[in-house]
């Protein structure tokens, strides 16, 4: 690949992959162009800097997602439709290693993901939004999903691994002489991801309609 002429989105796909075998501390431009057979020279003419590039890998999650996403149906509520965004995000993100942190505070590079936005928007418009209600709570749903993921993936940093520091019966043991509240709510806090997600989203959804609806 040495005399092959990179494209930002080659080297997001390069980059994506690595995520997962070293994580987002280790993950450096130098890494990416020895993987990709070049000198770091020729990825700083595409990135200037590691936030670049993890916009450009956002985009790249968010092209993605898009795909994945299905217009909402004219059958379905807009809770339903604000749900299944948030289930379809937080899959996404956790597809990759600090896939959240890697999300969080980018700003994407093409306007690929309009199309859905709109299609979503309108469905909260059309359930008695106005648009700058409907925007304000995909925000709010995203930025739920985006932070519950974060807290996720620093106990699982891939499905079926647990990081050092989180066993629940270890918790338990060193707080339950002082601190039993505490080491009661361990397996509350730390354990149970997919019952906690959908409480936690049901939670936010209602609270939208309640409040911006």
């Amino acid at each position: 690949m040495g005399t092959t002429r990179l494209d930002r989105a080659q080297v997001a796909e390069v980059a994506l992959r690595l995520l997962n075998e070293v994580g987002l501390e280790a993950l450096s431009l130098r890494r990416i162009a020895k993987e990709l057979n070049v000198q770091a020279p020729a990825l700083y003419w595409h990135f200037k800097s590691k936030q670049a590039l993890l916009d450009e890998m956002a985009t790249l999650m968010t092209a993605r997602l898009t795909e994945e996403a299905p217009a909402p149906s004219p059958g379905e509520s807009w809770q339903e439709s604000l749900t299944g965004v948030a289930r379809l995000l937080r899959r996404g993100l956790l597809a990759y290693r600090d896939g959240a942190k890697v999300y969080s505070g980018t700003r994407l590079t093409s306007t690929g993901h309009a199309r859905r936005q709109e299609e979503f928007l309108r469905k909260l418009v059309d359930s008695g939004f106005t648009p700058s209600a409907a925007a304000r709570a995909f925000s709010i749903v995203f930025t739920f999903t985006l932070g519950f993921v974060t807290e996720e993936q620093a106990v699982h940093p891939m499905p079926g691994e647990r990081a050092p520091g989180y066993d629940v019966e270890e918790r338990r043991a060193a707080l339950a002489a002082d601190h039993p509240l505490a080491a009661q709510v361990s397996a509350d806090l730390f354990g149970d991801y997919e019952a906690r997600f959908e409480e936690g989203l049901a939670a936010v959804v209602a609270g939208v309609g309640a409040t911006l609806r």
